[in-house]
């Protein structure tokens, strides 16, 4: 789905990490459950690629915030359609009550690894 917009699944998940806020790249890695590296990678490439840029954050001088640029606002907006339909076809093909069910599973999942440290 992030591929015709020009992006990557990381990209795409990393800007969709500050679209409503701009936000540290520690903070990004933990919201996604990955290492800070791995994130300020993906950050600098996006800020290379002018979807993204850093700006200063008041609270600390050496962590700057990562937003996304109108160029990288616009590439989310691309795949928003295509991930809609995406996800009314999946929901469609399970029912609700399996999909409540699923959703349920992978949060205590999610759950079960934040308790064991897998995260």
């Amino acid at each position: 789905m992030a591929r015709p917009a020009g992006l990557t699944a990381a990209w795409w998940q990393v800007l969709g990490a500050v679209l409503r806020e701009p936000l540290p790249v520690a903070g990004i890695a933990r919201a996604m459950g990955v290492t800070r590296q791995s994130v300020q990678r993906v950050a600098d490439l996006l800020a290379g690629r002018g979807l993204a840029e850093y700006i200063p954050n008041p609270a600390h001088r050496r962590a700057k915030l990562l937003r996304p640029t109108e160029e990288g606002r616009a590439a989310v907006r691309r795949i928003d359609p295509a991930h809609a339909e995406f996800a009314r076809r999946l929901a469609g093909s399970l029912g609700p009550g399996e999909l409540e069910e699923t959703v349920r599973v992978l949060e205590r999942l999610v759950d079960a690894m934040d308790t064991i440290g897998g995260r």
